[in-house]
């Protein structure tokens, strides 16, 4: 009778870190980024369905498609320049997540977009000066408007499609609230981050998570990930 071949130590204690630490790795986040974003982001809605297309133009008249950035991320928002009230503010957040997002590869990978609710007085120099003034890098944002002929309440009727209303008051101003909506490539509208109390740094993780699907983002680990953009 043959003797009995004791187990190695080692060779079992790496075989028993490598069963825990192989279904972290294999895990696939794509499934649950939006339940764990939930969980930690209260201003956070799910979407995931086709966003509504669009073709618009930029300042200098040149047609602009939704599906132009097919291959990006999109981070959406509707405003207007003449906006007193909370538009510039959504501007600013805007600005301070793309800062972050530049500051990473994921520069080439979104692009902003934001969408003028009044192009009888936002003009094409109108248009070119806003980014400059609000902190906007013109690499990856730009400001959008109608094209020549189109009606003036073309674009508040875009926004109505993406379920947010831009209504005409005194002075000049419009009633409205905030939203902010992400794209996924492909044109899938993955989700909508409301009003201006939601924290940054969650659209900046939730924006890697949708380029990277392969990043963990398992709930442990969010404080490692948040501080990267810190």
């Amino acid at each position: 009778m043959r003797p009995q071949r004791r187990a190695n130590p080692f060779l079992l204690t790496v075989f028993l870190l490598a069963a825990l630490v192989v279904p972290a790795v294999a895990h696939h986040p794509g499934a649950d980024l939006d339940k764990l974003m939930g969980s930690e982001e209260k201003f956070f809605q799910v979407i995931d369905k086709p966003a509504p297309p669009f073709e618009l133009a930029d300042a200098n008249g040149k047609a602009v498609r939704l599906s132009d950035f097919s291959e990006k991320i999109v981070v959406l928002y509707f405003i207007f320049a003449s906006c007193t009230d909370i538009c510039p503010v959504h501007s600013e957040v805007i600005a301070d997540i793309q800062k972050k997002i530049n500051a990473t590869p994921l520069k080439n990978r979104v692009q902003f977009l934001a969408i003028t609710t009044d192009p009888a007085k936002d003009t094409p120099d109108v248009l070119k000066a806003y980014g400059p003034a609000h902190g906007l890098d013109a690499r990856n944002w730009m400001f959008l408007t109608t094209r020549p002929g189109e009606p003036e309440d073309r674009t508040r009727k875009l926004a109505e499609t993406y379920n947010l209303r831009f209504e005409p008051v005194e002075d000049g101003q419009q009633m409205h609230g905030i939203v902010t909506h992400v794209i996924d490539r492909g044109g899938r509208f993955a989700a909508k981050f409301h009003g201006l109390r939601f924290d940054p740094q969650n659209m900046v993780l939730y924006l890697e998570g949708l380029a990277d699907p392969s990043k963990s983002l398992e709930p442990g680990l969010w404080g490692r990930l948040r501080s990267l953009f810190q």
